[in-house]
């Protein structure tokens, strides 16, 4: 891969990596963070990129990076996860993509990444196949999984309206 090579993969994929990392995340600056360390990796490693597989090498590195990130977040103790709920009154409002996100939120780290991939980039089964590592039928089965978790979670229209 040449640097022109790296330099338009960079003007192409930069917001689609950054969006996908950053719905995952929901932090903006580790978001920015795992972008920027996904195209490091791929510039140390240009000699041996593909250009015209430099897509699918720049999302599964920042796959990677972000599934390290986590990893490495869970380890980490934060007092932004304590639960104040029984301190306040309950409201109740459906703001169904707030209902959508938490439950997202719920998903085990694959089948997030992968119904992502599918129901928010757009990615064909084959794209995420690539970037995750997993079989196509793998992918399948974990997309299909995470939706009848989301179907379950959210439950009937009319009980979240």
């Amino acid at each position: 891969m040449t640097e022109e090579d790296y330099n338009r993969c960079v003007e192409k994929h930069a917001d689609n990596v950054y969006r996908f990392v950053l719905k995952n995340i929901k932090d903006e600056d580790k978001a920015s963070d795992i972008v920027q360390d996904a195209y490091e990796k791929m510039w140390r490693h240009r000699d041996g990129v593909n250009p015209d597989k430099a897509k699918s090498y720049l999302f599964t590195t920042a796959y990677h990076v972000l599934v390290d990130a986590v990893r490495k977040e869970k380890h980490q103790v934060s007092i932004d996860h304590i639960n104040l709920s029984g301190l306040y009154g309950e409201t109740s409002y459906s703001d169904l993509g707030e209902i959508l996100h938490k439950a997202i939120d719920q998903l085990p780290e694959t089948q997030k990444m992968v119904v992502m991939f599918r129901d928010y980039e757009g990615y064909s089964y084959e794209e995420i196949e690539q970037i995750t590592g997993l079989s196509e039928s793998q992918v399948k089965v974990y997309i299909y999984r995470a939706r009848v978790f989301l179907k379950n979670y959210i439950g009937k229209m009319e009980v979240v309206v």
